[in-house]
């Protein structure tokens, strides 16, 4: 359902923690081996369309670099980039999240078990400006979060100059279609510029769930407002080798029109 009285900040961060903290067992049964998420030293994953940043490099040379991921899930990706030699901090507003995390990384021998996990929320960083050379997010944070231009303002704080940002969200001309993955997915039904978040509460009208619609010119505008220049938009296409479904993810889908948005940019 939608809300004729979209969520703010502090309901959006409270359902997103409730949700992610409740959804964390059954995420990691779906999800988890595809993203490398129990693997002791990790993997990275940037999207259901499988990029791995070790092909892709989008967050170029991370060694002995101070690196920042933010809605970081279990942290796959923070423990995968600290074997490659970055000094990786993990973030997530869910505490459930990151004790999959914590388990994962207690069976690792080397620098991945060894990755901060705090619980944070990302429009609130709880750093000092300045402190990081990188900062991404794969698929987490954004789209949860209610003042994402708040989100881009923060990670350009936490940032030093020359510092990288990258994160990948649902593309947004998703929005129009259907969460299906079927043939009844490749039909437009809704409006591209409506802003309305997508929400689901319970019974006593409590929000459980949300997601917040941006453009790809709001995202754009947003990163600029922050300080930071539009380095790439990556759109992937859906690799020939990938038969998995993945929620509105698939081969059938994925062959028309992208499904994944990977924004790149830094600080002058």
């Amino acid at each position: 359902m939608t809300s004729t009285n979209p969520p703010g900040h502090g309901e959006s961060v409270r359902a997103s923690r409730h949700w992610w903290d409740s959804e964390a067992a059954e995420y990691h049964a779906t999800h988890g081996e595809f993203l490398g998420a129990t693997s002791p030293d990790g993997e990275f994953i940037w999207c259901p369309e499988g990029l791995h940043e070790g092909d892709w490099h989008l967050l170029g040379d991370v060694d002995g670099r101070d690196v920042l991921e933010i809605g970081a899930g279990s942290a796959p990706c923070s423990r995968w980039l600290a074997g490659q030699g970055a000094r990786a901090v993990a973030t997530d507003v869910s505490v459930g999240m990151l004790r999959v995390g914590a388990e994962a990384a207690r069976r690792s021998t080397g620098r991945a078990g060894s990755v901060p996990l705090i619980q944070a929320d990302a429009g609130r960083l709880p750093f000092t400006d300045a402190s990081f050379d990188v900062v991404f997010s794969a698929f987490g944070a954004v789209p949860f979060v209610a003042d994402t231009a708040g989100v881009m303002a923060e990670a350009a704080r936490v940032l030093r100059p020359g510092g990288r940002f990258v994160f990948s969200v649902n593309h947004p001309m998703r929005w129009i279609f259907r969460d299906d993955p079927g043939v009844d997915g490749l039909v437009a039904v809704f409006p591209y510029f409506d802003r309305t978040p997508y929400t689901e509460r319970d019974e006593d009208g409590r929000l459980t769930y949300v997601e917040h619609h941006r453009t790809v010119g709001d995202r754009i505008r947003e990163l600029v407002a922050a300080g930071f220049i539009v380095r790439d938009l990556i759109e992937p296409e859906w690799p020939e080798w990938l038969e998995r479904e993945w929620g509105q993810w698939s081969p059938l889908r994925g062959a028309i029109f992208p499904g994944t948005a990977i924004f790149v940019a830094s600080l002058p």
